[in-house]
C-alpha cells in the first residue's frame, strides 16, 4: 500500500514479514487467499498468502487456525480463492496485557454464520461468531485483475468502489486497480531479438548486391560491438571488394 494524503495508513505499517494487527487499526481488510503453506515454525506453522500482500502474509494464531479449519475444512489447498475479512481485536491479551491481535469476522464459502466455542487461554472457552461474506468482493477483485483495457478497468473499479463503504474492501479494490493499471500502461516489450554477428555475416554473404550488403553493414554498426563490426567489415570487404 502506497501512502497518499487521502489514505495515510501506509505510514503507520510496522516493519514485519507478516500481516500485523497494527495494520488493521484504521479498519478491517478483506483478503482473497492465493496460497497456503507450512512454515515449519511451532508457533505459526501456517502461512496464508493473499492477493496484494506486499510480502506480509497472514500467519493465523492457533485460535484462528481452528476457526479456519472449522469453517473451510482441514485441506489448505481448498482455501485458495476464498475470502475472509480480518480485523484488529483490541481485547486480545499477551502476558496479561491487551495488545491486540488479528481476528476473522467474515468468511466466504460458508452456508450460514458460524458460531463456535473454542479454548483460548488457560483452558478458558471463548465464543467466536463468523459472519457469512458474499463472494462479491472476490469476484470484483478477479474482474479488476482480468481487465483487458484501461477503460474497462476504470469502469469496473468505479462500480465496485461505490458498492462498498468498508475501508478494508476499498483498500483491496484500490490495490488491485493500481496493480492492473500499471500492467496495462507498461510499454510492450519488443519480441524482436538483436541479430548476432553470424546472422549479419550470413546476410552479407546472401546479399544480391554490394549496395544491399552495405546496408546490412550500416545496420550492424548500431547493434554489434566495435570488435564485431570490425570482423563484419572484413567479411564485407572479402565478399564485395575482392
Amino acid at each position: 500500500m502506497n501512502a497518499t494524503v487521502e489514505d495515510l495508513r501506509a505510514t503507520i505499517i510496522p516493519k514485519s514479514d507478516q500481516l500485523n494487527s497494527e495494520q488493521l487499526l484504521a479498519g478491517s481488510m478483506t483478503v482473497t487467499v492465493t496460497d497456503v503453506r507450512l512454515s515449519g515454525g511451532a508457533d505459526q506453522p501456517v502461512v496464508v498468502h493473499y492477493a496484494n500482500e506486499n510480502g506480509r502474509p497472514f500467519k493465523p494464531c492457533l485460535t484462528m487456525r481452528k476457526v479456519l479449519i472449522h469453517a473451510w475444512g482441514p485441506d489448505g489447498r481448498k482455501w485458495i480463492g476464498r475470502s475472509m475479512t480480518l480485523y484488529n481485536d483490541a481485547t486480545v491479551k499477551w502476558a496479561g496485557e491487551e495488545v491486540g491481535g488479528i481476528r476473522i469476522s467474515h468468511m466466504t464459502d460458508i452456508d450460514r454464520d458460524v458460531k463456535v466455542s473454542l479454548t483460548s487461554t488457560r483452558g478458558k472457552k471463548a465464543k467466536y461468531e463468523i459472519k457469512r461474506l458474499t463472494s462479491r468482493v472476490a469476484g470484483q477483485l478477479a474482474e479488476l485483475r482480468e481487465a483487458l483495457t484501461v477503460e474497462t478497468l476504470q469502469a469496473a473499479f468505479g462500480v465496485a468502489y461505490k458498492a462498498t463503504k468498508d475501508t478494508g474492501e476499498r483498500a483491496q479494490l484500490k490495490a488491485a486497480y493500481d496493480t492492473r493499471l500499471a500492467e496495462l500502461q507498461k510499454p510492450a516489450e519488443s519480441t524482436d531479438q538483436a541479430k548476432t554477428l553470424e546472422q549479419y555475416r550470413e546476410d552479407i554473404d546472401n546479399a544480391t548486391s554490394a549496395e544491399t550488403a552495405a546496408l546490412v553493414l550500416d545496420e550492424a554498426r548500431d547493434v554489434l560491438t566495435a570488435t564485431e563490426v570490425e570482423q563484419l567489415t572484413q567479411a564485407y570487404d572479402m565478399a564485395w571488394k575482392a
